[in-house]
């Protein structure tokens, strides 16, 4: 029970902040490098297989050791971790064979990511830690 609600909340924060950072943020700096090879909306089974996969991996090594062990910093440093190898893979990958991609592409989405992943993991644990049913 507690595994699947500490899911749940991790979920909900890493989509509600990722969704607002890439309406606001992201897809007008892709655009403006990348021009009209960004879709206008994201192919949503990929997103979703993404975000089901990510937030799972993310339990695993970060969030579920710091909620048994009671050391909530222990999910934001290991979620700080995941972010780096999994958005760095990425964008490291994309710069390295795509030809406009750029510096500031891969700044910008590597920090989210790590930041993003960081704080989900962390305020996951602390949400769930202060629940009376958590």
């Amino acid at each position: 029970m507690q595994i699947a609600l500490l899911y749940v909340v991790t979920a909900a924060i890493f989509l509600a902040a990722d969704a607002v950072m890439l309406r606001a943020v992201m897809k007008p700096l892709f655009t403006k490098h990348l021009g009209d090879a960004v879709l206008d909306s994201p192919r949503l089974g990929a997103a979703v297989g993404f975000y089901l996969v990510y937030v799972a991996i993310l339990l695993w090594f970060a969030s579920w050791p710091a909620l048994r062990d009671d050391m909530p910093v222990q999910a934001l440093l290991n979620g700080a971790l995941i972010g780096i190898v999994g958005y760095g893979t990425y964008e490291m990958t994309s710069y390295a064979v795509m030809r406009d991609w750029s510096l500031e592409q891969v700044a910008a989405d590597l920090t989210w990511g790590t930041v993003l992943t960081a704080v989900s993991a962390w305020l996951g644990v602390v949400i769930v830690r202060a629940l009376p049913f958590g």
